[in-house]
């Protein structure tokens, strides 16, 4: 995206009034530095409605018919990594938050904020950062400091090393070159990692390094 261009932006959200207020109020609010590209009232076309505008940032309601904004957030990062993910929520759920994030939201912003107030957190997501609440933001922190240990507990230096590749995006080709192995015992390597860390894709186990800060400690112990 060019320096002058708006951040593209898609809203997917059930209720058809809501969001076509926020796209006239975005557009407003942002100076145009901020368009709205399309809507979509079901959770189901989500993944149509980005593969049509390509947008930077998706808006995604979580409280919606099944599949859900969840199943929303999942199909978009999974198909589409680079394509910034913002969760919004009708209520207080921090749960329903954490598996939006769990997912692949790169922020939670709650659907009681004025859309001026929206305006900071989508060009700080169209910039590649992530927008959380400060309570949701010490939740996840807490789980971190619990979940980190037991997880990292299960696997061996080599399973980390790998988890650090994969998490860097390495194919399977890159990670065979790198750990000295054929591309066919790459894959399966990383198919073993996957099952360790319950995670049903190399998206996931991105996310999830990040989470437990396995790419904040390159040069550290990670069991330390």
């Amino acid at each position: 995206m060019a320096e002058n261009e708006p951040i593209v932006v898609v809203i997917v959200d059930d209720h058809g009034l809501f969001s076509r207020g926020l796209e006239l109020l975005l557009a407003a609010a942002s100076d145009g530095r901020i368009k709205v590209a399309g809507r979509t009232e079901s959770a189901e076309e989500a993944l149509a409605l980005v593969r049509r505008h390509r947008p930077s940032v998706a808006l995604v309601d979580l409280a919606m018919p099944p599949p859900g904004g969840v199943g929303a957030i999942r199909e978009i990062a999974h198909h589409y990594p680079g394509v910034r993910i913002l969760a919004l929520s009708g209520t207080d759920d921090r749960g329903l938050a954490l598996e939006a994030l769990a997912a692949g939201a790169h922020g939670f912003i709650p659907k009681s904020s004025d859309p001026d107030v929206l305006v900071p957190p989508l060009l700080s997501l169209g910039g590649g950062l992530s927008v959380l609440p400060t309570a949701l933001l010490q939740t996840l922190l807490e789980l971190r400091a619990t979940r980190r240990p037991a997880l990292l507990a299960r696997l061996d230096q080599e399973d980390i090393e790998l988890w650090r590749l994969v998490a860097r995006g390495l194919e399977s080709l890159e990670i065979a070159d790198r750990t000295f192995v054929s591309e066919r015992t790459a894959k399966r390597m990383v198919a073993s990692l996957l099952r360790k860390l319950e995670v049903a894709n190399r998206v996931e186990a991105a996310l999830l390094a990040g989470r437990v800060g396995l790419l904040d400690e390159e040069d550290e112990d990670p069991k330390g």
